[in-house]
């Protein structure tokens, strides 16, 4: 019987067994090879500090309200995962047996999906000149890139990117790709400001540094014109609006957990009347040059860039860890975060 892995409570994992229903109209069957561990939504279900534990999403007001929360232990986790297809069911024409895909489905060791799930952005043919190491990014570069569309970055511009994690690095690399003169990387972590610094970034380690005062020296006082968060942190947050130039504008991507007490908004946010955007491409969320762009073209774009190798990922695995020892996976990235950029679970063959 295949086993799926679940969160008993907060930092507790756990692993139950379930039966395979036998697939529908228009289905097939995926077998797991890898699947990606997140350092920001994943871990905020993993410590339990996700809204979803103690307020209630509401679809229609679109908001968080007071309630209960709707997600309980224990719970399933993931959202990455690279599979082999092993059974269709019928009507099924454009996925084959044996077909590797990307999937939106949690750490399991088999999942079902929807010939559907295609066009809705939460499965992906991988071709043949995609890793499963690279395909396992493929969530992460999704988001990276709504991210830099969402800076409309231009030839000639100035970036910054704070946090240099996966998305991160993505992103720097796909600001370069957009034309950016010039993209600042900062960073606590020296091994991540070094893969900054490989892509031909400036790397700037916080720890030494005012890194916005950095950034204005470095663009003749003036700031740059976007600066995209990927930390989750409100310091970053702060710090991301202190290197803007006038107007400029600054770009969230990252998970904020709790209340915001390192941003100051009445500082430069309000004096250099600083545009302030929140990034996502999920929820229901459409692309801000929708229908023109959509998940469906998001992904096929990131597949391209990692098959012409212009978008590298694969080296950002700095982890592979069995998935029936997954308690030691999420505890590495939960407190020893500064060892790893990407920690993926691997499946039996």
């Amino acid at each position: 019987m295949p086993t799926e892995l679940v969160l008993l409570g907060p930092r507790r994992v756990g692993f139950r067994d379930y039966e395979e229903r036998p697939l529908r109209a228009g289905e097939v069957r995926l077998k797991s090879l890898l699947s990606g561990i997140s350092h920001g939504t994943e871990m905020s279900h993993y410590r339990g500090t996700a809204p979803f534990y103690r307020k209630r999403w509401d679809p229609q007001l679109r908001m968080f309200v007071e309630g209960g929360g709707v997600t309980a232990y224990p719970t399933t986790s993931g959202y990455e995962n690279v599979s082999v297809v092993i059974e269709r069911g019928g009507g099924v024409k454009a996925i084959e047996v044996g077909d590797r895909v990307w999937a939106a489905r949690p750490h399991r060791e088999t999942n079902i999906a929807a010939e559907d799930d295609l066009r809705s952005g939460r499965l992906a043919l991988l071709p043949d000149e995609v890793s499963d190491e690279e395909g396992v990014f493929t969530s992460l570069a999704r988001t990276a890139l709504n991210a830099v569309h969402d800076a409309r970055v231009k030839v000639g511009d100035n970036v910054a990117v704070f946090g240099l994690g996966a998305i991160g690095l993505m992103a720097v690399q796909l600001a370069m790709l957009s034309g950016a003169r010039k993209v600042f990387a900062v960073d606590l972590i020296e091994r991540r400001l070094k893969k900054a610094d490989g892509y031909g970034a400036v790397a700037l380690d916080a720890r030494g540094v005012d890194a916005p005062a950095e950034i204005k020296r470095g663009t003749g006082g003036k700031g740059v014109d976007a600066a995209i968060e990927a930390s989750g942190s409100y310091r970053g947050l702060h710090e991301a609006i202190r290197c803007c130039h006038a107007s400029g504008r600054v770009v969230a991507v990252g998970f904020y957990q709790g209340g915001g007490s390192d941003l100051y908004l009445g500082e430069e946010w309000h004096h250099n009347r600083i545009t302030m955007l929140s990034s996502m491409s999920f929820w229901d969320c459409p692309h801000r040059d929708y229908p023109m762009w959509g998940p469906e073209r998001l992904i096929a774009t990131v597949m391209e860039l990692f098959g012409e190798k212009r978008l590298l990922v694969a080296d950002l695995i700095t982890h592979k860890i069995p998935f029936k020892e997954a308690q030691r996976a999420y505890e590495l990235v939960d407190r020893r975060a500064e060892e790893a950029i990407k920690v993926a679970l691997t499946y039996p063959r």
